[in-house]
């Protein structure tokens, strides 16, 4: 398997490493229980940070298409191929949008539900689990 990243390109370089990884499990290039390149062996491939490939990979791990096995490598998950499917994004923007729905149907403004999730996920952002929630008055109880 060849990955091959184009930095001027539009998709940010770790959703380019995770498309081609999920392309080469779904096409059969890749097959569960073969091995992957460490971050730092794919960074050096590819000219790119370590940082970059850590994301890919974490997302990836997150999804069950590769996991970690401590220092003996990274491998292909073996139920991989049935979850290079699966897209969380696409799901999280899709409940989002359901939300958002109903609250201007309630004649929620715009800006009053960006603040309002903004909020909630600065809540949520320390270790996600919410540190207050507002009671029935709007109202922060600790």
């Amino acid at each position: 398997m060849e990955i091959q990243i184009d930095i001027d390109g539009k998709a940010p370089l770790f959703a380019q490493v995770i498309a081609q990884i999920k392309k080469a499990v779904s096409e059969g290039e890749l097959s569960a229980g073969d091995p992957l390149p460490s971050i730092r062996q794919l960074a050096s491939d590819l000219e790119i940070n370590n940082k970059t490939v850590a994301k890919a990979y974490n997302l990836l791990e997150r999804d069950n298409i590769i996991q970690t096995k401590g220092y003996r490598g990274t491998y292909v998950h073996p139920s991989a191929i049935e979850n290079c499917t699966a897209d969380l994004n696409a799901w999280v923007i899709a409940e989002l949008g359901k939300s958002i729905n109903a609250f201007r149907d309630a004649d929620v403004t715009d800006s009053e539900i960006r603040i309002a999730f903004t909020d909630v996920m600065n809540r949520h952002s320390s270790n996600g689990q919410s540190s207050s929630e507002p009671n029935s008055s709007g109202q922060n109880t600790a």
